[in-house]
């Protein structure tokens, strides 16, 4: 009887039909905390002699299908599979699959919350009320005119700009994959730093996507323009950020994702114009049972000797 081991920490909790659907299957499935995600040897032996295992953000490369001879299947429960080398999954034959578009909703909304949450000066309100305050003093922004720049015109993209425009929003793009298109105006990446009075990206994080904004795009930016990621931490230079936000060269940020998670001692927190939320943009009810049940019918057809929903590799 095959195996399934479930790293992800958060497959199923919405909903048990993910669960259900590889029992039902005839397959045995062990959720196992995984206290060390980036080390590989750790995940390894959690994956013992599984035939298939569920990941969020577990590292997936060599180690892994060396030490593993039984996976043949790797399931993201997700859609960014950079923490797996997918490489090594072809030398070894092991199936990458995914779930796109499962938490694209959740995302977007997520992002346009950020959005919404610093203009109107949100959190720094309701500290005030709580610390007994009752102060208006500082002025927020509207959001009708200004300008939102999109970068990454995927699905969640798509949804941010989408929801902009309910609000009055002009919307710009960047995105190399995306050719010209009839609703929003694409620009160059520096064009978008310099117009935009929010910044929201939305990228994958490719090797030309790492620190991509950096100090010279920051440097494009208004000194009254906000940033926003729900993305990847690492398309972000954090030390040039901190430095442009510490200075006030920009307005501010809010950040769901950091490169180090979680960011304890990231002096990005320390910076009373930096919204910070751990991570949970794609964390809906709805997203995660679709996500969940994407991630489980992949593995049920591969195990059948059938081609996975979302294959990657």
């Amino acid at each position: 009887m095959d195996e399934v081991v479930v790293l992800a920490r958060s497959f199923s909790r919405a909903s048990s039909l993910p669960r259900d659907i590889l029992e039902e299957a005839g397959f045995i499935v062990n959720f196992k905390k995984d206290p060390e995600p980036e080390n590989e040897e750790v995940v390894a032996e959690l994956i013992g002699n599984a035939s298939a295992v569920i990941v969020g953000v577990d590292k997936v490369g060599e180690k892994v299908f060396t030490r593993c001879p039984h996976l043949k299947v790797v399931s993201k429960h997700g859609v960014g599979v950079d923490n797996v080398d997918l490489d090594a999954a072809r030398k070894h034959s092991i199936v990458i699959a995914n779930a796109p578009g499962t938490n694209s909703e959740s995302v977007a909304d997520m992002a346009f919350a950020l959005l919404l949450a610093l203009a109107r000066r949100i959190p720094y309100f309701i500290e005030q009320v709580k610390q007994k305050v009752w102060s208006s003093s500082g002025f927020a922004v509207e959001l009708e005119e200004k300008v939102l720049g999109v970068i990454g015109f995927g699905r969640i993209g798509r949804g941010i700009a989408t929801r902009a425009q309910g609000f009055g929003m002009k919307v710009v793009f960047y995105d190399p994959l995306v050719s010209e298109e009839r609703v929003f105006n694409k620009v160059s990446l520096e064009e978008l730093f310099r117009s935009a009075d929010f910044v929201s990206l939305h990228a994958p994080l490719v090797g030309e996507t790492r620190n991509m904004v950096n100090r010279e795009m920051l440097s494009l930016m208004k000194k009254d323009a906000y940033l926003i990621n729900t993305a990847r931490g690492e398309l972000i230079d954090e030390k040039a950020l901190y430095t442009f936000l510490k200075k006030e060269k920009i307005a501010g940020a809010a950040l769901d994702v950091f490169t180090e998670e979680p960011p304890f001692d990231n002096p990005l927190l320390t910076l009373p114009n930096v919204i910070a939320t751990p991570h949970v943009a794609a964390h809906t009810r709805e997203a995660n049972s679709k996500m969940g049940t994407i991630a489980a019918r992949n593995i049920v057809n591969v195990l059948q000797g059938k081609e996975p929903i979302y294959r990657v590799v």
